[in-house]
């Protein structure tokens, strides 16, 4: 593969994590294909004007995610997608720092399906008074600000986070930055060209409304109808781009 004529530049970590976003960027968003291989060190160091050891260590983080693999002799190739950290937050900025894989977005949007009702079933049964406050104050950060801004788009990732933190279990819990990532970034993509097609917080008042009443089926199904929707207007953004 022959690099661009594109250059990061920078010094130590910001120098090193430029070199990483811009071929993670290009993995990522189909540029760079599963299974073609890299040019070598010396070559692509010197295409990205960056130094041969920040060029090592930005392919040790593209390795440390799963996007690629280096082998003696064999140089680093891209792995196949389902070797790619897809729930790691910087994957997943990448993927959709340009127009998104559709694979990826169906991918995100049936984890949620499966975790996210779960869960929020689960925080139906266990939740708190202080769970209950945190969802209450993320909707009304929601509200305030909206989801075209960003201090509206934290308090989604929060009010998911405040779901996954009620079920009281643990394994649920460590998924709470991947599904934050996902929600943040497809919420994003969404508005990209104009502005969402509807209001999602009523969708996720009644899941709130369900987890504070300890209705465990009016949760799971409150949130089954907010992840599908939520893949609707994705795919509509992506038909209309």
């Amino acid at each position: 593969m022959e690099e661009q004529a594109r250059k990061p530049r920078g010094t130590g970590r910001r120098l090193r994590g430029a070199v990483a976003n811009y071929l993670g960027t290009a993995i990522v968003t189909g540029e760079i294909a599963p299974g073609e291989r890299l040019s070598g060190e010396v070559a692509n160091a010197e295409a990205l004007d960056v130094s041969r050891s920040a060029y090592r260590e930005a392919v040790q983080v593209l390795t440390a995610k799963g996007l690629v693999e280096s082998r003696p002799k064999a140089g680093t190739r891209v792995l196949p997608r389902s070797r790619w950290n897809l729930l790691d937050p910087e994957v997943l900025a990448w993927a959709f720092a340009k127009e998104p894989d559709m694979n990826v977005v169906r991918d995100l949007f049936e984890l949620r399906a499966i975790v996210e009702p779960a869960a929020a079933r689960l925080a139906a049964e266990r939740r708190e008074k202080a769970d209950v406050k945190a969802m209450r104050d993320a909707l009304a950060a929601m509200r305030r600000f909206t989801l075209a801004t960003e201090p509206g788009r934290i308090a989604d990732r929060e009010f998911h986070d405040a779901i996954l933190r009620a079920t009281r279990n643990d394994a649920l819990v460590a998924l709470s930055a991947g599904i934050g990532a996902a929600v943040n970034w497809t919420t994003q993509y969404k508005q990209r060209a104009r502005a969402l097609p509807r209001d999602p917080v009523p969708d996720h008042i009644r899941v709130a409304d369900a987890i504070a009443a300890g209705d465990v089926e009016a949760a799971d199904k409150a949130m089954r109808v907010l992840v599908e929707m939520a893949f609707d207007d994705t795919r509509a953004a992506m038909v209309r781009d």
